[in-house]
């Protein structure tokens, strides 16, 4: 019995000390973890203290995704600032008419033990939809010069959109419906608690049709700029190859314009935008889509890799240092070959978008075209090249 006893409670503390090593090793590793994100903090208020562009718009970005809604709003925007003005240009999507309650009250009947619904009227609701986009406009502003610590913004140019059907042609748009610029020192003398939203608005010479509930769109004061000195003149490349043309031997050049013209067809029915970059590639850029939606699209970052070889990780890596260095809200990276599993990792739960030369077909043939990849043809062709030189 005695023995018993003792080897279970040499058992018990050899358990013991294996748990404590176990939880020393997950304690190590919270506080690495702990000191790692403690340090990206403190990194990133560095350089918002700085007035980093891209810090400024990150920090920016939180302030104004911590602003509470209902559910049922988008808070969807785009963000952009320039440091020599120290204008915060803000590209916000605004709640449609759809997204108002449209019940008042529910009463309960006790003779017919029923409930009986009370709709808000038609009056209410469009009253009620204009005072909360002046609002809405006038909030977020209030709250991006509130949390100004750094003193980085002088300004803010608010957009508002709204992604709606068009009751006159049954067709869904997307329209700046207000417009309004103001700096801070004049905005902060104002008293938000006792003014009417639509007054305060227009006093701060924002710009408006007198009902927004009709949604006539405005010409925005200040819209995010899509100016770029490294873009060039484009060219038209799809309507050269055919099924014989193999996309892996093409000339590089001629594969990223060819890139550009496939994406922007993609986009060219929400009235999207895409423009190549110099042949110096500058910045790890070969093309950039502007999707005009405030922030479905936005800034996408556009590589084009016309590889015979399986794009590795370092590829991807580049790809979101440019995403983040642009201040785009996504990448995509086009290739004629394929992707190793790191770089599938890598890309997991990021803005990025990885196409195969697979992918890259059968967007040419959704778009009326056809090409083949032949891997093997295109190493022959460079290595005869390589011959010759």
């Amino acid at each position: 019995m005695t023995e018993d006893y003792n080897n279970r409670i040499e058992a018990i503390k050899s358990e013991n000390v294996i748990q404590v090593a176990e939880w020393e090793k997950r304690k190590e590793e919270f506080f690495a973890k702990q000191a790692d994100f403690n340090a990206k903090i403190d990194e990133m208020k560095t350089k918002y203290l700085e007035i980093n562009p891209t810090s400024i718009i990150e920090y920016c970005e939180m302030v104004l995704n911590n602003s509470e809604y209902p559910d049922s709003f988008p808070k969807n925007f785009e963000l952009e600032f320039n440091p020599d003005n120290k204008i915060l240009i803000v590209e916000y999507e605004l709640p449609p008419i759809d997204a108002f309650p449209k019940i008042k009250e529910v009463k309960y009947i006790a003779s017919r033990k029923e409930l009986n619904e009370v709709n808000v009227s038609e009056v209410q609701l469009k009253k009620m939809f204009d005072d909360s986009m002046y609002k809405i406009a006038l909030r977020s502003i209030h709250e991006l010069f509130e949390a100004d610590k750094a003193g980085a913004l002088d300004a803010v140019s608010f957009n508002g959109w709204v992604n709606a059907i068009n009751k006159a042609t049954g067709k869904t748009e997307n329209n700046c419906i207000l417009s309004i610029q103001t700096k801070k020192n004049e905005f902060f003398e104002i008293d938000l608690s006792n003014v009417e939203p639509k007054i305060c608005f227009k006093n701060l010479k924002g710009v408006a049709c007198s009902k927004l509930s009709t949604l006539t769109p405005v010409q925005p004061i200040l819209q995010i700029s899509k100016t770029d000195k490294r873009f060039v003149e484009g060219y038209n490349v799809a309507n050269e190859i055919d099924s014989t043309t193999n996309l892996a031997a093409m000339d590089w050049e001629d594969f990223e314009h060819l890139i550009r013209e496939l994406f922007e067809r993609e986009f060219q029915s929400n009235g999207g935008e895409v423009k190549v970059t110099q042949a110096s590639r500058d910045g790890g850029v070969d093309a950039i889509a502007f999707d005009p939606d405030p922030i479905r699209g936005g800034k996408i970052v556009i590589q084009a890799k016309r590889y015979t070889n399986t794009v590795g990780v370092a590829a991807v890596r580049d790809l979101y240092g440019t995403v983040v260095n642009e201040g785009a809200t996504k990448g995509i990276l086009v290739t004629t070959a394929d992707y190793g599993p790191d770089a599938y990792s890598f890309a997991k739960g990021k803005p990025l978008t990885l196409l195969s030369g697979a992918n890259l077909l059968h967007l040419l043939i959704k778009h009326g075209h056809h090409a083949k990849i032949d891997i093997k043809e295109a190493k022959k062709i460079f290595a005869e090249q390589e011959k010759w030189k």
